[in-house]
């Protein structure tokens, strides 16, 4: 098993530990963040129905349009601020945050702390 491999299985590890404590509903749902190597990725999701009620990438055209965010982590924070404008258009004030397995650390928590900023309470 390679290096990247073990990396991977633990995060998955982590993060089977992480969903048995949280889970997202109506009225609360789960901000779910993703990070690769590149992008962010960070969804508001209903577990109750299984719907995704908002979502925001670094993909996007106006974060890859922005030439102010030419940091990995300046980006982060962006899409944290993007999520919580749109789940506030939504009327979702509060959320449970999902680190997916990620350390709390870097551009996981500079989501979280554009969320915050833009008005989100975790």
């Amino acid at each position: 098993m390679g290096y990247s491999n073990q990396k991977k299985q633990a995060r998955l590890k982590r993060k089977k530990s992480i969903r048995k404590k949280i889970s997202g509903s109506p009225v609360r749902p789960r901000l779910c963040v993703f990070r690769s190597a590149r992008h962010i990725y960070a969804q508001l999701v209903d577990d109750s129905s299984g719907h995704i009620l908002a979502a925001a990438s670094t993909l996007e055209k106006p974060v890859k349009e922005n030439t102010e965010l030419n940091k990995k982590a300046k980006k982060a924070a962006y899409i944290g601020k993007l999520i919580a404008q749109r789940a506030l258009e939504k009327g979702i004030k509060t959320i449970v945050f999902d680190r997916n397995g990620f350390l709390y650390h870097g551009r996981v928590k500079a989501v979280s702390e554009g969320a915050r900023e833009a008005g989100l309470l975790f």
